[in-house]
Protein backbone atom coordinates (compact mmCIF):
# COMPACT_ATOMS: atom_id res chain seq x y z
CA UNK A 1 0.00 0.00 0.00
CA UNK A 2 1.45 3.63 -0.56
CA UNK A 3 2.08 5.35 1.55
CA UNK A 4 -0.89 7.83 1.52
CA UNK A 5 -2.57 5.05 2.23
CA UNK A 6 -0.31 3.68 5.27
CA UNK A 7 -1.15 7.13 6.87
CA UNK A 8 -4.99 6.77 6.26
CA UNK A 9 -4.40 3.59 7.63
CA UNK A 10 -2.52 4.48 11.25
CA UNK A 11 -5.02 7.69 11.28
CA UNK A 12 -7.86 5.65 11.49
CA UNK A 13 -6.64 2.68 13.73
CA UNK A 14 -4.50 4.43 15.57
CA UNK A 15 -4.27 3.48 19.30
CA UNK A 16 -5.07 7.52 20.08
CA UNK A 17 -8.10 7.32 17.96
CA UNK A 18 -11.64 7.63 20.00
CA UNK A 19 -13.72 4.90 18.65
CA UNK A 20 -15.99 5.06 15.51
CA UNK A 21 -18.93 3.11 16.96
CA UNK A 22 -22.02 5.05 16.20
CA UNK A 23 -23.21 5.59 20.23
CA UNK A 24 -21.06 5.55 23.34
CA UNK A 25 -22.80 4.56 26.29
CA UNK A 26 -19.97 4.86 28.61
CA UNK A 27 -20.96 1.96 30.83
CA UNK A 28 -18.78 -0.96 29.59
CA UNK A 29 -16.29 -2.67 31.41
CA UNK A 30 -13.60 -0.49 30.29
CA UNK A 31 -15.22 2.25 31.40
CA UNK A 32 -15.66 1.15 34.59
CA UNK A 33 -11.95 -0.28 34.76
CA UNK A 34 -10.59 3.29 33.78
CA UNK A 35 -12.78 4.87 36.16
CA UNK A 36 -11.51 2.05 39.03
CA UNK A 37 -7.32 2.43 37.84
CA UNK A 38 -7.85 6.27 38.26
CA UNK A 39 -9.55 5.93 41.70
CA UNK A 40 -6.52 3.82 42.76
CA UNK A 41 -3.43 5.50 41.49
CA UNK A 42 -4.75 8.96 41.07
CA UNK A 43 -4.08 11.21 37.79
CA UNK A 44 -1.47 10.84 35.63
CA UNK A 45 1.60 12.54 36.51
CA UNK A 46 0.59 12.82 39.89
CA UNK A 47 2.45 11.27 43.02
CA UNK A 48 3.29 7.93 43.19
CA UNK A 49 0.78 5.69 45.30
CA UNK A 50 3.24 5.75 48.37
CA UNK A 51 2.63 9.26 49.12
CA UNK A 52 -0.81 9.30 49.23
CA UNK A 53 -2.10 10.47 52.57
CA UNK A 54 -4.75 7.69 53.85
CA UNK A 55 -8.42 9.54 52.82
CA UNK A 56 -10.28 7.30 55.59
CA UNK A 57 -12.80 9.59 57.73
CA UNK A 58 -12.55 7.14 60.41
CA UNK A 59 -8.91 7.04 61.22
CA UNK A 60 -8.11 8.76 64.30
CA UNK A 61 -5.01 10.03 62.98
CA UNK A 62 -5.88 11.72 60.19
CA UNK A 63 -4.55 15.27 59.36
CA UNK A 64 -6.38 18.35 59.44
CA UNK A 65 -5.91 19.89 55.79
CA UNK A 66 -7.37 20.10 52.43
CA UNK A 67 -8.75 16.70 50.98
CA UNK A 68 -6.36 15.36 47.82
CA UNK A 69 -8.82 14.64 45.99
CA UNK A 70 -10.49 18.13 45.97
CA UNK A 71 -7.15 18.89 44.55
CA UNK A 72 -6.58 16.13 41.61
CA UNK A 73 -8.32 17.28 38.59
CA UNK A 74 -11.61 15.69 37.13
CA UNK A 75 -11.41 12.56 35.38
CA UNK A 76 -11.97 12.78 31.43
CA UNK A 77 -15.14 12.37 29.63
CA UNK A 78 -15.29 9.40 27.69
CA UNK A 79 -17.14 10.55 24.76
CA UNK A 80 -15.29 10.81 21.77
CA UNK A 81 -14.68 13.21 19.37
CA UNK A 82 -16.02 14.25 16.47
CA UNK A 83 -14.33 12.73 13.55
CA UNK A 84 -13.65 15.25 10.39
CA UNK A 85 -14.54 13.72 7.04
CA UNK A 86 -12.42 11.49 5.14
CA UNK A 87 -10.76 13.68 2.78
CA UNK A 88 -9.25 12.53 -0.81
CA UNK A 89 -5.65 10.87 -0.38
CA UNK A 90 -3.29 13.83 -0.71
CA UNK A 91 0.00 13.61 0.47
CA UNK A 92 0.39 14.57 3.71
CA UNK A 93 2.81 14.90 6.72
CA UNK A 94 3.52 12.27 9.15
CA UNK A 95 1.52 12.57 12.29
CA UNK A 96 3.22 14.32 14.83
CA UNK A 97 2.77 12.96 18.34
CA UNK A 98 1.09 15.19 20.75
CA UNK A 99 2.42 15.78 23.78
CA UNK A 100 1.13 14.69 27.11
CA UNK A 101 -0.61 16.96 29.10
CA UNK A 102 1.86 18.41 32.16
CA UNK A 103 1.17 17.32 34.95
CA UNK A 104 -0.54 19.19 38.00
CA UNK A 105 1.47 20.21 41.16
CA UNK A 106 1.03 18.04 43.99
CA UNK A 107 -0.33 19.41 47.23
CA UNK A 108 1.74 21.07 49.57
CA UNK A 109 2.12 18.74 52.47
CA UNK A 110 1.02 20.29 55.89
CA UNK A 111 2.54 19.86 59.56
CA UNK A 112 0.44 16.91 60.87
CA UNK A 113 -0.90 17.67 64.73
CA UNK A 114 0.29 15.89 67.25
CA UNK A 115 -1.99 12.59 67.79
CA UNK A 116 -4.60 12.59 70.67
CA UNK A 117 -4.05 10.86 74.12
CA UNK A 118 -4.61 6.89 73.66
CA UNK A 119 -7.63 6.19 74.90
CA UNK A 120 -7.59 2.56 77.00
CA UNK A 121 -9.27 0.44 75.53
CA UNK A 122 -13.15 -1.13 76.72
CA UNK A 123 -12.62 -4.88 76.71
CA UNK A 124 -15.52 -6.14 74.16
CA UNK A 125 -18.73 -7.07 75.81
CA UNK A 126 -20.09 -10.34 74.70
CA UNK A 127 -23.44 -9.87 72.61
CA UNK A 128 -22.31 -6.91 71.61
CA UNK A 129 -22.15 -5.97 67.85
CA UNK A 130 -19.21 -4.90 66.19
CA UNK A 131 -19.89 -1.31 65.19
CA UNK A 132 -21.66 -0.56 68.33
CA UNK A 133 -19.82 2.22 70.97
CA UNK A 134 -18.41 0.20 73.88
CA UNK A 135 -19.84 1.55 77.54
CA UNK A 136 -17.15 3.41 79.32
CA UNK A 137 -19.27 3.57 82.84
CA UNK A 138 -20.76 0.46 85.25
CA UNK A 139 -23.95 -0.89 83.62
CA UNK A 140 -25.98 -0.78 87.34
CA UNK A 141 -27.07 2.11 89.50
CA UNK A 142 -25.57 2.22 93.23
CA UNK A 143 -27.89 3.43 95.65
CA UNK A 144 -27.05 6.87 96.27
CA UNK A 145 -24.89 6.94 99.56
CA UNK A 146 -26.23 7.24 103.29
CA UNK A 147 -25.34 10.38 105.00
CA UNK A 148 -24.35 10.21 108.84
CA UNK A 149 -26.29 12.74 110.92
CA UNK A 150 -23.86 15.31 112.06
CA UNK A 151 -24.07 17.30 115.16
CA UNK A 152 -22.80 20.89 115.46
CA UNK A 153 -20.68 21.40 118.36
CA UNK A 154 -19.97 25.72 119.01
CA UNK A 155 -16.47 26.34 119.53
CA UNK A 156 -15.44 28.30 122.67
CA UNK A 157 -14.72 31.71 122.25
CA UNK A 158 -11.32 33.07 122.18
CA UNK A 159 -10.30 34.61 125.45
CA UNK A 160 -10.63 38.40 125.55
CA UNK A 161 -6.95 40.21 125.26
CA UNK A 162 -5.19 41.61 128.54
CA UNK A 163 -5.86 45.25 128.67
CA UNK A 164 -3.21 48.07 128.46
CA UNK A 165 -1.15 48.13 131.62
CA UNK A 166 -1.59 44.42 132.74
CA UNK A 167 0.93 41.47 131.39
CA UNK A 168 -0.68 38.86 130.23
CA UNK A 169 0.08 35.61 132.06
CA UNK A 170 2.82 33.41 130.39
CA UNK A 171 1.36 30.00 129.65
CA UNK A 172 3.44 27.41 128.46
CA UNK A 173 1.11 25.07 127.08
CA UNK A 174 -0.44 27.65 125.33
CA UNK A 175 2.35 29.38 123.67
CA UNK A 176 3.32 25.70 122.48
CA UNK A 177 -0.07 25.02 120.95
CA UNK A 178 -0.75 26.07 117.60
CA UNK A 179 -2.53 29.04 116.57
CA UNK A 180 -6.63 28.70 116.15
CA UNK A 181 -8.32 29.52 113.26
CA UNK A 182 -9.56 32.88 113.13
CA UNK A 183 -13.31 32.19 111.80
CA UNK A 184 -14.77 28.64 113.28
CA UNK A 185 -18.48 28.96 114.44
CA UNK A 186 -19.07 25.45 114.45
CA UNK A 187 -17.92 21.82 114.18
CA UNK A 188 -19.94 19.24 112.39
CA UNK A 189 -19.30 15.41 114.08
CA UNK A 190 -20.74 12.59 112.70
CA UNK A 191 -23.25 10.72 115.41
CA UNK A 192 -23.64 7.30 114.55
CA UNK A 193 -27.54 6.41 114.52
CA UNK A 194 -28.23 3.52 117.21
CA UNK A 195 -30.64 0.89 116.98
CA UNK A 196 -33.23 0.35 119.70
CA UNK A 197 -32.72 -2.55 121.92
CA UNK A 198 -34.52 -3.29 124.87
CA UNK A 199 -32.58 -2.73 128.69
CA UNK A 200 -32.93 -3.68 131.57
CA UNK A 201 -32.93 -2.08 135.37
CA UNK A 202 -30.69 -3.21 137.91
CA UNK A 203 -27.26 -4.63 138.51
CA UNK A 204 -27.55 -7.33 136.31
CA UNK A 205 -29.23 -8.30 133.25
CA UNK A 206 -31.86 -11.35 133.48
CA UNK A 207 -31.69 -14.68 132.79
CA UNK A 208 -34.29 -15.18 129.75
CA UNK A 209 -33.28 -13.56 126.34
CA UNK A 210 -34.83 -10.02 125.78
CA UNK A 211 -37.25 -11.14 122.25
CA UNK A 212 -39.08 -13.74 121.53
CA UNK A 213 -38.01 -17.31 120.95
CA UNK A 214 -40.66 -19.88 121.10
CA UNK A 215 -44.59 -19.82 119.36
CA UNK A 216 -47.39 -20.98 121.78
CA UNK A 217 -48.73 -24.96 119.78
CA UNK A 218 -51.51 -23.98 117.48
CA UNK A 219 -54.62 -27.03 117.72
CA UNK A 220 -56.88 -27.55 114.25
CA UNK A 221 -60.24 -25.57 115.17
CA UNK A 222 -58.79 -23.24 117.79
CA UNK A 223 -57.00 -20.94 115.54
CA UNK A 224 -59.42 -18.06 116.45
CA UNK A 225 -57.84 -18.52 119.99
CA UNK A 226 -54.14 -17.70 118.80
CA UNK A 227 -52.98 -14.67 121.18
CA UNK A 228 -50.28 -12.53 119.55
CA UNK A 229 -47.32 -11.70 121.71
CA UNK A 230 -47.25 -7.99 121.72
CA UNK A 231 -50.12 -5.61 121.00
CA UNK A 232 -49.87 -2.23 121.15
CA UNK A 233 -52.69 0.97 120.45
CA UNK A 234 -53.30 4.51 121.46
CA UNK A 235 -55.44 7.11 120.90
CA UNK A 236 -55.91 11.08 121.59
CA UNK A 237 -59.51 12.60 123.22
CA UNK A 238 -60.76 15.81 124.57
CA UNK A 239 -57.36 16.88 127.03
CA UNK A 240 -55.79 13.48 127.00
CA UNK A 241 -53.31 10.89 125.18
CA UNK A 242 -53.84 7.44 125.27
CA UNK A 243 -51.16 4.55 124.98
CA UNK A 244 -51.66 1.23 125.68
CA UNK A 245 -49.64 -2.24 125.53
CA UNK A 246 -49.62 -5.76 126.51
CA UNK A 247 -46.80 -8.05 126.40
CA UNK A 248 -45.67 -11.44 126.88
CA UNK A 249 -43.56 -11.93 129.57
CA UNK A 250 -40.01 -13.56 129.38
CA UNK A 251 -40.78 -16.75 130.86
CA UNK A 252 -43.63 -17.14 128.41
CA UNK A 253 -41.33 -16.68 125.80
CA UNK A 254 -38.99 -19.24 126.60
CA UNK A 255 -41.60 -21.99 127.07
CA UNK A 256 -43.90 -20.98 124.34
CA UNK A 257 -47.06 -20.13 126.57
CA UNK A 258 -49.92 -17.72 125.12
CA UNK A 259 -49.95 -14.32 126.65
CA UNK A 260 -52.42 -14.48 129.63
CA UNK A 261 -52.90 -10.91 129.64
CA UNK A 262 -55.47 -9.70 127.47
CA UNK A 263 -56.29 -5.82 126.60
CA UNK A 264 -58.92 -4.30 124.76
CA UNK A 265 -59.88 -0.30 123.84
CA UNK A 266 -62.27 0.62 122.59
CA UNK A 267 -64.80 4.45 122.23
CA UNK A 268 -68.47 4.43 122.33
CA UNK A 269 -70.76 7.22 121.15
CA UNK A 270 -69.51 10.37 119.09
CA UNK A 271 -68.23 14.01 119.96
CA UNK A 272 -68.33 15.16 123.40
CA UNK A 273 -70.91 12.47 124.31
CA UNK A 274 -67.94 9.82 123.43
CA UNK A 275 -66.81 7.70 126.40
CA UNK A 276 -63.40 5.48 126.00
CA UNK A 277 -62.68 2.53 127.73
CA UNK A 278 -59.62 0.90 128.33
CA UNK A 279 -59.95 -2.70 130.15
CA UNK A 280 -56.76 -5.18 131.12
CA UNK A 281 -57.50 -8.62 132.61
CA UNK A 282 -54.65 -11.00 133.51
CA UNK A 283 -55.71 -14.88 133.75
CA UNK A 284 -54.31 -16.85 136.67
CA UNK A 285 -50.98 -18.88 135.92
CA UNK A 286 -52.03 -22.00 136.63
CA UNK A 287 -55.09 -22.15 134.35
CA UNK A 288 -54.20 -23.78 131.14
CA UNK A 289 -57.34 -21.78 129.29
CA UNK A 290 -56.07 -18.36 131.36
CA UNK A 291 -55.69 -16.41 128.00
CA UNK A 292 -59.61 -17.28 126.72
CA UNK A 293 -60.81 -16.33 130.49
CA UNK A 294 -58.97 -12.38 130.28
CA UNK A 295 -59.72 -12.14 126.94
CA UNK A 296 -63.61 -13.21 127.36
CA UNK A 297 -63.75 -10.85 130.79
CA UNK A 298 -62.51 -7.82 128.68
CA UNK A 299 -65.36 -8.63 125.69
CA UNK A 300 -68.03 -9.07 128.02
CA UNK A 301 -67.62 -5.49 130.48
CA UNK A 302 -66.76 -3.69 126.72
CA UNK A 303 -70.14 -5.13 125.46
CA UNK A 304 -72.24 -4.46 128.88
CA UNK A 305 -70.27 -0.73 128.74
CA UNK A 306 -71.37 -0.34 125.35
CA UNK A 307 -74.63 -0.76 126.38
CA UNK A 308 -75.05 2.02 129.21
CA UNK A 309 -72.85 4.49 127.62
CA UNK A 310 -74.83 7.23 127.21
CA UNK A 311 -76.25 7.07 130.62
CA UNK A 312 -72.58 6.09 131.95
CA UNK A 313 -70.93 9.06 129.89
CA UNK A 314 -73.76 11.44 131.45
CA UNK A 315 -73.33 10.70 135.48
CA UNK A 316 -69.35 11.18 134.68
CA UNK A 317 -69.77 14.84 133.31
CA UNK A 318 -72.49 15.45 135.97
CA UNK A 319 -70.32 14.27 138.65
CA UNK A 320 -72.93 11.21 140.15
CA UNK A 321 -70.04 9.39 141.75
CA UNK A 322 -72.86 7.13 143.72
CA UNK A 323 -74.55 6.37 140.75
CA UNK A 324 -71.77 5.16 138.70
CA UNK A 325 -70.35 3.06 141.63
CA UNK A 326 -73.74 1.12 141.87
CA UNK A 327 -74.03 0.94 138.13
CA UNK A 328 -70.16 -0.34 137.02
CA UNK A 329 -70.61 -3.06 140.47
CA UNK A 330 -73.58 -4.31 138.68
CA UNK A 331 -71.78 -4.69 135.65
CA UNK A 332 -68.87 -6.32 136.43
CA UNK A 333 -70.79 -8.40 138.39
CA UNK A 334 -72.82 -9.61 135.46
CA UNK A 335 -69.10 -10.32 133.67
CA UNK A 336 -67.71 -12.50 136.28
CA UNK A 337 -71.46 -14.65 136.25
CA UNK A 338 -70.90 -14.74 132.60
CA UNK A 339 -67.16 -16.05 133.36
CA UNK A 340 -68.56 -18.64 135.87
CA UNK A 341 -71.03 -20.01 133.79
CA UNK A 342 -68.23 -20.59 131.21
CA UNK A 343 -66.35 -22.26 133.39
CA UNK A 344 -69.43 -25.00 133.96
CA UNK A 345 -69.80 -25.32 130.39
CA UNK A 346 -65.90 -26.20 130.10
CA UNK A 347 -66.39 -28.46 133.20
CA UNK A 348 -64.12 -26.54 135.41
CA UNK A 349 -64.31 -24.94 138.48
CA UNK A 350 -65.40 -21.20 138.76
CA UNK A 351 -61.63 -20.75 139.93
CA UNK A 352 -60.03 -22.29 137.19
CA UNK A 353 -61.61 -20.30 134.55
CA UNK A 354 -60.77 -16.58 136.17
CA UNK A 355 -59.16 -13.42 135.69
CA UNK A 356 -58.57 -9.76 137.27
CA UNK A 357 -59.95 -7.22 135.30
CA UNK A 358 -59.10 -3.42 135.57
CA UNK A 359 -61.01 -0.88 133.54
CA UNK A 360 -60.61 2.81 132.87
CA UNK A 361 -63.56 5.04 131.64
CA UNK A 362 -62.56 8.39 129.76
CA UNK A 363 -64.84 11.29 128.43
CA UNK A 364 -64.28 12.40 125.26
CA UNK A 365 -65.52 16.27 126.17
CA UNK A 366 -62.56 18.59 127.05
CA UNK A 367 -63.86 20.22 129.73
CA UNK A 368 -64.17 17.16 131.93
CA UNK A 369 -60.78 15.74 133.34
CA UNK A 370 -63.03 13.13 135.69
CA UNK A 371 -60.81 9.45 135.11
CA UNK A 372 -62.94 6.61 136.46
CA UNK A 373 -61.48 3.01 137.42
CA UNK A 374 -63.09 0.30 138.74
CA UNK A 375 -62.58 -3.47 138.44
CA UNK A 376 -61.61 -6.33 140.30
CA UNK A 377 -58.48 -8.63 141.48
CA UNK A 378 -54.89 -7.26 141.93
CA UNK A 379 -52.92 -4.77 139.39
CA UNK A 380 -52.00 -1.08 140.23
CA UNK A 381 -53.33 2.30 139.82
CA UNK A 382 -50.20 5.01 139.63
CA UNK A 383 -50.02 8.57 138.83
CA UNK A 384 -47.43 10.22 137.93
CA UNK A 385 -47.63 14.16 139.46
CA UNK A 386 -44.56 16.36 139.91
CA UNK A 387 -42.11 13.81 139.31
CA UNK A 388 -43.36 11.41 141.46
CA UNK A 389 -45.04 8.47 141.23
CA UNK A 390 -48.65 7.63 143.54
CA UNK A 391 -49.77 4.64 144.27
CA UNK A 392 -53.81 5.65 143.98
CA UNK A 393 -55.10 1.97 144.07
CA UNK A 394 -58.36 1.80 146.31
CA UNK A 395 -57.55 0.83 149.81
CA UNK A 396 -60.00 -2.22 150.77
CA UNK A 397 -61.45 -2.42 154.29
CA UNK A 398 -60.41 -5.50 156.41
CA UNK A 399 -62.74 -8.21 156.72
CA UNK A 400 -63.69 -7.82 160.59
CA UNK A 401 -64.01 -3.94 160.05
CA UNK A 402 -66.58 -5.01 157.44
CA UNK A 403 -70.34 -3.14 158.76
CA UNK A 404 -74.13 -3.49 158.10
CA UNK A 405 -76.94 -5.48 158.40
CA UNK A 406 -76.02 -8.97 158.74
CA UNK A 407 -77.14 -10.73 155.36
CA UNK A 408 -77.93 -14.70 154.78
CA UNK A 409 -74.59 -15.98 154.67
CA UNK A 410 -72.10 -13.43 155.60
CA UNK A 411 -71.94 -10.92 158.12
CA UNK A 412 -74.83 -12.83 160.23
CA UNK A 413 -74.34 -13.08 164.01
CA UNK A 414 -73.69 -16.55 165.09
CA UNK A 415 -76.27 -18.57 166.77
CA UNK A 416 -76.98 -18.44 170.27
CA UNK A 417 -76.98 -21.08 172.22
CA UNK A 418 -80.53 -22.73 172.66
CA UNK A 419 -82.83 -21.93 175.83
CA UNK A 420 -82.92 -24.78 178.35
CA UNK A 421 -86.12 -26.95 177.59
CA UNK A 422 -89.02 -26.25 179.35
CA UNK A 423 -89.39 -29.11 181.90
CA UNK A 424 -91.78 -31.91 180.80
CA UNK A 425 -93.71 -32.10 184.50
CA UNK A 426 -94.57 -30.44 187.34
CA UNK A 427 -93.52 -30.81 191.04
CA UNK A 428 -96.34 -32.90 191.31
CA UNK A 429 -95.56 -35.13 188.40
CA UNK A 430 -98.27 -34.12 186.00
CA UNK A 431 -96.91 -34.07 182.70
CA UNK A 432 -97.75 -30.71 180.58
CA UNK A 433 -97.72 -32.32 177.25
CA UNK A 434 -98.31 -36.06 175.72
CA UNK A 435 -95.47 -37.76 173.55
CA UNK A 436 -98.04 -38.88 171.00
CA UNK A 437 -94.95 -40.57 168.53
CA UNK A 438 -95.40 -38.13 165.67
CA UNK A 439 -92.48 -37.15 163.63
CA UNK A 440 -91.69 -33.25 163.92
CA UNK A 441 -91.36 -32.11 159.81
CA UNK A 442 -88.19 -30.58 158.89
CA UNK A 443 -87.90 -26.80 158.72
CA UNK A 444 -87.37 -24.70 154.99
CA UNK A 445 -84.42 -26.51 153.08
CA UNK A 446 -81.58 -23.78 153.00
CA UNK A 447 -78.97 -24.12 150.61
CA UNK A 448 -75.53 -23.57 151.79
CA UNK A 449 -74.57 -19.69 151.35
CA UNK A 450 -73.29 -18.00 148.30
CA UNK A 451 -68.84 -17.29 149.19
CA UNK A 452 -67.93 -13.75 148.88
CA UNK A 453 -65.90 -13.40 145.92
CA UNK A 454 -62.35 -14.08 146.34
CA UNK A 455 -61.84 -9.45 146.09
CA UNK A 456 -64.13 -7.24 146.58
CA UNK A 457 -65.37 -4.32 143.82
CA UNK A 458 -62.83 -1.65 143.31
CA UNK A 459 -63.78 2.14 142.42
CA UNK A 460 -61.87 5.48 141.96
CA UNK A 461 -63.12 8.18 140.53
CA UNK A 462 -60.13 11.27 140.22
CA UNK A 463 -59.93 14.61 138.68
CA UNK A 464 -57.04 14.99 136.46
CA UNK A 465 -54.42 17.96 136.41
CA UNK A 466 -52.51 19.48 133.69
CA UNK A 467 -49.30 17.72 133.23
CA UNK A 468 -50.58 14.14 135.15
CA UNK A 469 -49.73 10.82 134.01
CA UNK A 470 -52.06 8.01 134.75
CA UNK A 471 -51.03 4.33 134.60
CA UNK A 472 -53.39 1.20 134.89
CA UNK A 473 -51.23 -2.18 135.08
CA UNK A 474 -51.83 -5.71 135.66
CA UNK A 475 -49.73 -7.62 137.99
CA UNK A 476 -46.96 -8.05 136.04
CA UNK A 477 -46.27 -4.37 135.66
CA UNK A 478 -47.44 -3.16 139.04
CA UNK A 479 -45.30 -5.52 141.02
CA UNK A 480 -42.02 -4.44 139.45
CA UNK A 481 -42.77 -0.44 139.85
CA UNK A 482 -43.76 -1.33 143.45
CA UNK A 483 -40.68 -3.96 143.90
CA UNK A 484 -38.23 -2.32 142.07
CA UNK A 485 -37.44 1.51 142.49
CA UNK A 486 -35.45 1.81 139.78
CA UNK A 487 -37.66 1.00 137.21
CA UNK A 488 -40.42 3.01 138.46
CA UNK A 489 -37.50 6.29 138.50
CA UNK A 490 -36.43 5.37 135.54
CA UNK A 491 -40.12 5.85 133.68
CA UNK A 492 -40.85 9.21 135.87
CA UNK A 493 -37.67 10.52 133.73
CA UNK A 494 -39.12 9.11 130.34
CA UNK A 495 -42.40 10.08 131.30
CA UNK A 496 -42.08 13.68 132.86
CA UNK A 497 -41.76 15.24 129.49
CA UNK A 498 -44.37 18.07 127.89
CA UNK A 499 -44.92 15.52 125.17
CA UNK A 500 -46.02 12.04 125.65
CA UNK A 501 -43.81 9.18 123.76
CA UNK A 502 -45.14 7.68 120.40
CA UNK A 503 -45.83 4.15 120.26
CA UNK A 504 -42.38 2.68 119.61
CA UNK A 505 -41.02 4.55 122.10
CA UNK A 506 -43.80 3.56 124.82
CA UNK A 507 -43.44 -0.05 123.56
CA UNK A 508 -39.41 0.41 124.91
CA UNK A 509 -40.22 1.84 127.98
CA UNK A 510 -42.94 -0.74 129.21
CA UNK A 511 -39.96 -3.63 127.95
CA UNK A 512 -37.78 -2.34 130.35
CA UNK A 513 -36.60 -5.78 132.19
CA UNK A 514 -36.14 -6.39 135.80
CA UNK A 515 -34.51 -9.25 137.23
CA UNK A 516 -37.00 -11.61 139.29
CA UNK A 517 -39.82 -10.17 137.31
CA UNK A 518 -40.88 -12.22 134.08
CA UNK A 519 -44.37 -12.31 133.49
CA UNK A 520 -46.75 -10.38 131.18
CA UNK A 521 -46.63 -6.71 131.12
CA UNK A 522 -49.70 -4.58 130.08
CA UNK A 523 -50.34 -1.25 131.07
CA UNK A 524 -52.17 1.99 129.81
CA UNK A 525 -51.01 5.41 130.22
CA UNK A 526 -52.87 8.17 129.83
CA UNK A 527 -51.09 11.90 129.65
CA UNK A 528 -53.15 15.42 130.63
CA UNK A 529 -52.24 17.92 128.32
Amino acid sequence: MTQQGDSWWDKLYDESAPDTAPTVSGDTLDDHFDTATRATKGPPGGPPPDSVIPTDAKSPTRPAGPDPRAAAPAPKSTAPEPVPPIAPPTPVAPPVPTAPPAPTAPPTPTAAPEPPAPVPSVPPVPGRAPWEAAETGPRTFPAPPVEAPTVQVPVPPDPPEPEKGQEPEKDQEREQSPAAPDHAPTVQVAVPVPRPRTGFVGSRPPTYEPEPTALPVARPGELADVVADTVLDGARYGTCTLRAVSARGDSARFRGEPRRDALLTARFGHDEAALVLVAVAAGSRAAEDAHLAAADACRWIAEAVCRSHSRLSEDIRSGRRGDLKSGLHRLTDRTYGKLRARATERGLAPDEYTASLRCLLLPADPDCRTRVFFGVGGGGLFRLRDGAWQDIEPLLPERTAVTGAPVVGFGSPPAAPSAPSAPEATEDGDRLTMDLGITTAPGPLVEEPVPPPAEPFRFRASVARSGDTLLLASPGLAEPMRGEPDLARELADRWAGAEPPGLAAFLADTQLRVTGYADDRTGAAVWEA
